[in-house]
């Protein structure tokens, strides 16, 4: 694969995230042991988790090491929610919808095993919350556990009210999680500064290894824990932690902020002079600054990815795909796109390996990629127009 524009999935490990990760494999000794060996591992794994603090706005006993976004979505709602539950029965979530499907999922288990009642907050035609629906939301219920929301939409980019949000919750005496994954790394975050109860993050879409991501839970705040055993990490996640790959971290979250805006923007004009029907989704100003996600009529965004990939060129879809069948993007559909205008999808997304070059290779293979999948497209749907 010569271009690589799928970021936000996850992005290739920083070079000095891969040398601090493999000098610290060589360390032996368990974090939790007392001897000399094990004290070692310990400090390395502190002073990562101190560093990691320093990027985020938070005190360092606030940063609990888990294996990554999904684990640390899932210890942020159910940990809450359930820790909600102690003193009278607090059932109900407010969701925005869009959310990415580590929330989604588990919010609906909580509603399918646990009696959880979950609140949609819809979106705007941009893909952010809107205020006045969570604010009514908020005001006709006196059973709210917690309001869970992306720092940024993983989809179409959009920068979501996080402060606003807190505000209104907190006026009702409701924490707040917050889904940074998509935006650590790419817009500054100061947990401090939020009121957030907590926040989670992962390492590999910032450079980072595969396999370790963070939970930023306030002192504050209260979880009842998803994993039970040695009570490590404020009896919240337990576990030998893994030194190494708290180091990797630790390195890749320190590394500067890159402008991404200059070639994101260079990418977005771009298409939609290559492209002209092309259609930007999410908020064209307040969006992650290396996201570019658009609508392309007449085409599947499926169809589009494999011609793109064919041609050397790795994008995403907004598109899920559940047992060979494509769905369209439960984020376009609750921003109140049709089913078949959010058919055709395209996440574009650079990183710290982006290049000009990069951008030129994506604009060179698309016209021809939409051109065919719109053929395509127009053979799959002729038996059905002919049949009227």
């Amino acid at each position: 694969m010569s271009v690589y524009l799928d970021h936000a999935a996850t992005t290739p490990l920083h070079p000095a995230a891969l040398a601090a990760y493999t000098a610290a494999l060589g360390t032996v000794g368990n974090p939790s042991s007392i001897h000399s060996a094990g004290q070692g591992a310990k400090r390395l794994l502190e002073e990562s988790r101190e560093r990691v603090a320093a990027t985020l706005g938070c005190d360092p006993i606030e940063v609990v090491f888990t294996s990554g976004g999904t684990e640390s979505v899932n210890l942020g709602v159910k940990g809450l929610w359930w820790a909600r539950q102690s003193d009278r029965p607090r059932p109900r979530l407010l969701v925005p919808g869009g959310e990415h499907h580590a929330t989604v999922d588990t919010v609906e288990w909580l509603e399918r095993y646990e009696g959880a009642v979950v609140t949609t907050i819809p979106l705007d035609e941009l893909g952010r919350v809107r205020l006045d629906a969570l604010a009514a939301a908020l005001d006709e219920h006196d059973d709210v556990a917690l309001v869970t929301l992306l720092w940024a939409n993983n989809e179409v980019g959009t920068m979501q009210p996080v402060d606003e949000v807190v505000a209104l919750a907190a006026a009702h005496g409701v924490p707040v999680h917050c889904d940074a994954v998509a935006a650590y790394g790419q817009v500054p975050i100061d947990f401090r500064s939020t009121g957030l109860a907590a926040l989670s993050v992962s390492a590999h879409k910032i450079g980072g290894p595969i396999g370790i991501g963070a939970l930023v839970l306030a002192r504050s705040a209260t979880v009842v824990p998803l994993i039970h055993g040695g009570g490590q990490q404020r009896q919240v996640r337990s576990g030998t932690q893994d030194a190494p790959a708290a180091a990797a971290f630790a390195v890749a979250a320190e590394q500067p902020h890159q402008p991404y805006e200059p070639l994101r923007d260079r990418l977005v004009e771009g298409v939609l002079r290559v492209v002209p029907g092309a259609v930007l989704r999410g908020d064209p100003v307040d969006r992650l600054p290396g996201n570019a996600h658009f609508t392309f009529p007449g085409c599947e965004g499926d169809s589009l990815l494999f011609l793109l990939d064919a041609a050397g060129v790795a994008v995403s879809t907004g598109s899920a795909c559940q047992a060979g069948i494509p769905e369209p993007s439960h984020v376009l559909l609750s921003m109140g796109l049709t089913a078949e205008e959010a058919r055709g999808a395209l996440r574009m997304t650079v990183g710290h390996t982006s290049t000009d070059a990069d951008v030129d290779a994506l604009l060179a293979a698309l016209p021809e990629a939409v051109a065919r999948a719109t053929r395509a497209g127009y053979a799959d749907r002729a038996p059905a127009l002919g049949a009227r």
